[in-house]
């Protein structure tokens, strides 16, 4: 069965700070191929467990590099968002936010209120890893999985390192900007990759696999027309990078996505509910081996 456009596609009408960051993101069914497992063994481990009624996290590493193992129990699929409060910031306030559904379908309405660090979603019996760098400070962890907003979070902190722990120096890097992609259009499969957002937008990186070459510019043409039935039809498959992401914010992981031919896109709405692909936000990449 084809990967579906609209598991993609921001929840319409939904106002809260998680799919603020990342519905778009989550069904792995129907094709969809494990964003890449990261080979961080000498990193510290932040384990992040989601089940049908909790979010929990393990011991918190202090601040540098750290591998983020997210696993599910009691759920098809779910996803993890990482969301650093500002200093000053209370826990009470940025609850009430998402209480009160203050985001209004925009993301970047949460930036009053802290950053969108980190973003990965995980298959029961398969947990993800990706590396990404803690700040110290005050997190959420938040939780989503299926329709609407963050089904529920949990409080942590990072204390602050004395020595920082770097990440290992990616292979190469993709950035997201308004509205594009810089980088290599040709990633290796085994290869270290940081994706990183240096728009001043939220931006996510996914990628729908084609058949070939012909296919990928008709996709193309399909998503900046908007055209999400015909959009369905090209697509056999799909990997997620990185879901939604606040400005300077960046995670990187190992390529394990199969090779063949794909059009990656940002599918985060703008303020009049057009997606940013619509904008000409994709482009045709290779996994090769």
């Amino acid at each position: 069965m084809p990967y579906r456009l609209h598991h993609l596609a921001p929840r319409k009408g939904v106002l809260s700070l998680a799919v603020l960051a990342s519905t778009a993101c989550l069904a792995l069914a129907g094709g969809l191929i494990a964003a890449a497992s990261a080979q961080a063994a000498t990193l510290p481990t932040l384990s992040v467990t989601i089940n049908a009624s909790s979010i929990t996290v393990g011991t918190a590493p202090k601040s540098g590099a750290v591998n983020v193992l997210t696993s599910v129990s009691g759920l098809k699929e779910a996803g993890a968002i990482l969301f650093l409060l500002k200093p000053g910031v209370t826990y009470a306030e940025v609850e009430s936010f998402l209480a009160k559904k203050e985001g209004h379908g925009d993301p970047n309405r949460a930036s009053k209120y802290g950053s969108l660090v980190f973003d990965a979603e995980a298959e029961r019996g398969h947990a993800s890893e990706a590396q990404t760098y803690l700040q110290p400070g005050q997190y959420l962890a938040l939780a989503i999985s299926g329709e609407g907003g963050p089904k529920f979070h949990t409080q942590f902190t990072v204390a602050a390192a004395a020595s920082p722990v770097a990440l290992p120096a990616p292979q190469a890097t993709v950035r997201s900007i308004e509205f594009g992609f810089r980088g290599p259009s040709t990633l290796h499969k085994g290869e270290l990759v940081r994706f990183e957002n240096e728009g001043y937008l939220v931006h996510m990186d996914a990628a729908f696999q084609v058949k070939d070459m012909k296919t990928a510019k008709k996709l193309v043409k399909a998503l900046l027309a908007g055209n999400e039935k015909a959009a369905n039809k090209l697509a056999i498959g799909g990997v997620v990078f990185a879901g939604p992401l606040s400005n300077g914010a960046y995670q990187q992981e190992t390529i394990t996505a199969k090779p063949g031919i794909y059009v990656q896109a940002c599918f985060m709405d703008t303020q009049d509910r057009r997606s940013h692909a619509m904008l000409g936000m994709e482009r045709i990449i290779k996994i090769v081996k």
